[in-house]
């Protein structure tokens, strides 16, 4: 049975009242009395109370849109851009040949609609040509997710990737091969360019290395572009057939850049 002395809450709330009260800011107003048991509750003036709320709502709004900066700007610093390509972007890229907009269009796509590919496990191949915009659309890629989806994205060239694994096994090494290898693979979207640069018979660390890369995202979906000047026979020999079996698994995009280099091109 309840204990006699529990107060129901009717009973510990009594009916509002109301009364006039002066706000030095604003005048007159209706104010609102409430008692709590013994305790009487007043309501501030309603115009103040209005305006503590905005101020509140702008500064959440100020700190979230601040947190969401910070949130970007580690992101982007993670993705390690170069300075050349890190403010690339879409607008920036001159396409004027049908191949230069199809690739254009291509890439615009798959960094709007991220998650469509990154369900799939969707991978893209940018190969050709040098100088024709590869690690330009690249990493404009990159910069759209990451400023658009809050999704992680990394451009590395697989070059430096060899070296800093190489690196690793002296007594210098600052991190170890799975701490080098392990935002490569866990990152949402990898930008990995110049595969194949030296056109030579990859040796079978860096088959290895490429297949611990490409295998670890192929197992998590996780979509990865190629940026190669290789055509599509060679970069199969420089990625190693099991690297690229597992690229071409959820309809892997490739795009052919075969017109000729802006480098030096006067715009």
């Amino acid at each position: 049975m309840a204990s006699e002395n529990v107060v129901s809450i009717a009973e510990a709330v009594s009916a509002p009242q109301f009364q006039q009260a002066i706000c030095e800011t604003h005048g007159p107003f209706q104010q609102k009395l409430t008692k709590i048991l013994s305790k009487v509750f007043t309501s501030p003036c309603p115009v103040c109370h209005g305006e503590q709320l905005a101020r509140e709502l702008e500064e959440k709004t100020a700190r979230e849109a601040w947190q969401r900066r910070m949130d970007m700007n580690i992101r982007l610093g993670s993705a390690a851009i170069p300075k050349r390509f890190e403010g690339k972007c879409f607008e920036d890229y001159r396409a004027v040949s049908r191949g230069q907009v199809k690739a254009l269009e291509t890439c615009i796509d798959f960094a709007e609609n991220f998650d469509k590919h990154s369900d799939a496990g969707r991978c893209l191949m940018m190969l050709g040509t040098p100088g024709t915009g590869k690690s330009h659309l690249g990493t404009a890629i990159a910069n759209h997710v990451i400023k658009h989806s809050g999704a992680t994205a990394v451009y590395r060239t697989i070059g430096s990737v060899f070296q800093a694994i190489r690196e690793s096994y002296g007594d210098q090494g600052s991190k170890s091969e799975g701490q080098i290898l392990e935002p490569l693979i866990r990152a949402d979207l990898l930008v990995l360019d110049e595969v194949g640069v030296s056109k030579e018979q990859p040796s079978d660390f860096e088959l290895r290395m490429t297949f611990a890369i490409i295998n670890g995202r192929y197992e998590q979906k996780l979509p990865t572009v190629i940026i190669s000047n290789l055509c599509v026979d060679e970069v199969k020999v420089a990625l190693g057939e099991r690297s690229a079996d597992r690229l071409r698994e959820g309809g892997v995009i490739v795009l052919l850049f075969n017109w000729p280099s802006e480098r030096g091109a006067i715009q």
